[in-house]
């Protein structure tokens, strides 16, 4: 059996175009702060009218192959996790065989996997699982968490995102999975879907969907920690684990988030808490859960008792979702790469404690255990693959009023045919795919920005 199976390279892709949250306050007539100190957030990047969830998956794919020489003859399994849905039939996965046909590689298992931003954490365990059975042939997995996360005119259009991450999948990982300590919340609730196929934007519950974030987390932690007990003969707290990351519709609720795990520490075991966090914690200890769902009081005291573990454990995982926003599936793992960019010198031999959620819903609290690993597969080497802070600085600011008109345009094409694009890439970093047209069966063609370096450089089509 593979041992330390988990994550052996990653790489991020994100479109260059963005927009301010502070701009958007202003354009939107919202309140000064509303989006950036109510939400968290700073700016939010968007796909323009050349992009979508398939070219930023032919991207980023393309790219973790180059920069970490990885054979395409070497992937025995690609899952993808989307909730963006482009086709009802046909799975992004297809799409992505365009780079490995051509190097005689059609023997690859796995398709799509849908709910909400829970579907790359799905098709990471369904990777990770292959590996870890008697059904893997020694090779690679390949997972893509891609999503365009776009809400119609109103309070949640601030929350929208856009990216596409890949993670390579492997024995003797840097990024290794404690498979014995994940625990899962799965309940119906209609917090957040959907249901009508002719529109990209969703129904949203927000109140009942942030209540039901901080349930599952509940729900999660407690069984974790019940799971670590049974492991480690002692009940888990935030002290066992270096660093927790969580999936981040808006920062906001990240920092809600953390909060309630300090407030769970505190009703499991008071004496795991200093005496002044469980002097101001003590008033709310009696209430009912539901009832310290909706206290904004406790919402608020726990922030600031959780505040110093806060921007310890937590902070520095923040970095990439309030800089582009909520990307549905891949906004936990673009959180994680957060951490790995600010943090990779130091994270060996570190436990990572990540939370998934997926409106719906569906859930998991997960653990990863950290080791500098051997090139190209070591944290250093990754954290310079993804040169976080270039990508960063290489965005372009539009203002919001075109933003709006870009959402309009897509709003208006989408799940339409017969159209072209304008082909503008003048954005676009070489090596880049892009949408060119889509003709009268539906069909989508996409080509590659041209770049010298490219090994994988070759035309994309739809066919």
């Amino acid at each position: 059996m593979a041992k330390n199976v988990g994550i052996l390279a990653v790489d991020i892709y994100f479109p260059p175009t963005c927009v301010q949250q502070e701009a958007l306050e202003e354009h939107d007539g919202a309140s000064k702060g509303k989006y950036t100190i109510g939400l968290g957030q700073d700016c939010m990047v968007f796909c323009t009218e050349v992009e979508d969830v398939i070219s930023m998956s032919l991207t980023v794919v393309s790219s973790l192959l180059e920069k970490y020489q990885i054979d395409p003859k070497s992937i025995g399994r690609l899952e993808v996790g989307s909730e963006t849905v482009i086709d009802k039939s046909k799975s992004i996965k297809t799409f992505l065989m365009q780079i490995f046909e051509k190097h005689g590689n059609t023997d690859i298992e796995g398709v799509d996997s849908t709910n909400a931003c829970y579907g790359g954490t799905a098709a990471l365990f369904n990777c990770v699982n292959w590996v870890e059975s008697s059904s893997w042939d020694g090779r690679y997995g390949l997972v893509v968490c891609t999503d365009s996360a776009v809400y119609a005119e109103g309070p949640a259009r601030p929350t929208g995102g856009a990216a596409a991450i890949a993670m390579l999948i492997g024995p003797d990982a840097p990024i290794a999975f404690e498979s014995k300590l994940r625990a899962s919340h799965m309940s119906h609730v209609y917090d957040f879907y959907k249901p009508n196929l002719a529109s990209e934007y969703p129904v949203v519950d927000g109140k009942l969907s942030q209540t039901c974030y901080l349930m599952a987390l509940d729900s999660c932690y407690n069984q974790l920690s019940k799971k670590h007990e049974n492991l480690e003969g002692k009940q888990f707290s935030i002290s066992n684990a270096d660093y927790f990351v969580f999936h981040s519709p808006y920062n906001k609720l990240v920092q809600k988030s953390f909060a309630r795990l300090v407030f769970n520490d505190i009703l499991k075991n008071p004496s795991l808490m200093g005496e002044t966090a469980k002097e101001r914690l003590a008033p709310f200890v009696t209430l009912s859960s539901e009832e310290s769902y909706q206290s904004r009081d406790l919402e608020k005291v726990s922030q600031q008792v959780a505040k110093p573990l806060y921007d310890e454990k937590v902070q520095p995982s923040t970095l990439i979702p309030k800089q582009i926003g909520n990307t549905y599936t891949a906004s936990l793992y673009a959180a994680f790469i957060s951490l790995l960019h600010n943090k990779n010198s130091t994270l060996a031999s570190k436990r990572v404690i990540l939370f998934s959620y997926g409106s719906g819903l569906t859930s998991t609290m997960f653990s990863l255990q950290i080791n500098e690993g051997q090139h190209p597969f070591s944290l250093s080497n990754i954290a310079k693959v993804l040169d976080i802070a270039a990508k960063l600085k290489s965005r372009h600011e539009f203002p919001p009023a075109k933003f709006v008109e870009t959402l309009k345009l897509m709003e208006h094409r989408y799940g339409g045919k017969e159209f072209v694009t304008s082909k503008d890439i003048s954005l676009l970093s070489p090596g880049t795919y892009y949408l060119t047209e889509v003709d009268s069966m539906y069909r989508r063609f996409y080509e590659q920005k041209f770049s010298k370096t490219a090994e994988y450089g070759a035309v994309a089509n739809g066919h």
